[in-house]
């Protein structure tokens, strides 16, 4: 397994490599010049010709790539061309935020997602199922944004359950915390800042989940119906084992690798995906930053962004592909 992890870290070399042309080329083509926006619409040749050259901006692509791809390899990526801070150390007090989020939204999906599926399989073509399906449609087809802004008028302009965005922190002591709110309060055992972070996070990761929710229960149900017509289970009903234990820990236990990968991939997603929903939300992740740093032409920002993005997103197929083991015995890696 060890050689196999190794293997899978060295294949991040290319997958950075592309990435990064990719991102750089996008940035340094079609983007608007960043020295507009920083200098306004009436500043003369010379001031931008003077902020071009400040910056870099004036230096050949190549020569304009090659030190982005070496400030990576030193673990920087640059400051920030409109607030001239570390992108590094921005993203690092950001993605916190992001990663809450997309816990929350993984966990949600998830239990809703195989418990959808796994009724959804067991009562087949009946109004259960029929029901399931069009959860899942619908799921799939709204668009996250829309959905965002539906309950946001839903629960927090008409019924005034919840508030409308934003994520707070209250009555924490500084040691612990960790940038998981939630988890903070927990730990120091503050209620109040516990429930005002769920309050907050409510909608936000309800929205994001949503797409996540109905891919999950999608593979789930096919898979549960792949299994449930094998030997083995026909086998365990035959020996008179209560139907729950069937298909928990029969079925479902023998369905959970597809499941499990599709869980992965979507939280790699929920990750670099969270944009929309942040921006909705007023949430401050690394999405509502990336979307901030686009509309200013911040070329560093946006590409350490989608930097990190992409080496997480590795990194979570990685987890996935060594629970394989731990759900099938029998899988070797090579």
């Amino acid at each position: 397994m060890a050689k196999y992890i190794i293997k899978r870290l060295v294949m991040l070399i290319p997958v950075i490599l592309g990435v990064s042309i990719m991102v750089f080329i996008v940035m340094h083509v079609l983007a608007s010049d960043p020295t507009s926006i920083i200098l306004g619409q009436h500043a003369t040749t010379e001031q931008v010709e003077r902020l071009r050259a400040e910056l870099g901006l004036n230096q050949p692509l190549y020569i304009q790539y090659f030190d982005f791809l070496k400030g990576i390899l030193n673990g920087e990526l640059g400051n920030s061309l409109i607030s001239k801070t570390s992108v590094t150390s921005e993203i690092a007090s950001r993605f916190p935020a992001t990663l809450e989020l997309a816990l929350v939204s993984i966990i949600l999906a998830s239990i809703f997602g195989i418990l959808i599926g796994v009724i959804s399989a067991v009562k087949q073509n009946t109004i259960i199922d029929y029901v399931g399906t069009v959860v899942s449609l619908l799921g799939v087809s709204m668009p996250i944004f829309w959905l965002g802004l539906m309950l946001i008028i839903l629960f927090s302009v008409n019924l005034g359950w919840l508030p409308v965005a934003g994520r707070i922190q209250i009555g924490i002591e500084p040691e612990h915390i960790t940038g998981l709110y939630i988890l903070d309060s927990l730990i120091s055992g503050n209620m109040e800042a516990f429930k005002s972070s769920l309050s907050h996070i409510i909608l936000p990761s309800v929205a994001l989940a949503s797409y996540s929710t109905a891919i999950i229960a999608r593979m789930t149900r096919s898979t549960m119906l792949e299994v449930i017509r094998q030997d083995y289970v026909r086998t365990a009903r035959a020996k008179g084992i209560f139907e729950r234990v069937v298909i928990l820990s029969h079925a479902l236990r023998n369905a959970l690798i597809p499941i499990v990968t599709v869980i992965g991939l979507q939280l790699g997603s929920l990750l670099g995906g969270a944009v929309l929903t942040e921006t909705v939300f007023s949430w401050p992740g690394v999405g509502s930053y990336t979307i901030d740093a686009i509309l200013k032409s911040d070329y560093p920002v946006v590409q350490g962004a989608v930097m990190m993005l992409a080496v997480i997103f590795v990194l979570v197929n990685l987890i996935v592909d060594l629970l394989y083991a731990q759900l099938d015995p029998r899988i070797k890696y090579s």
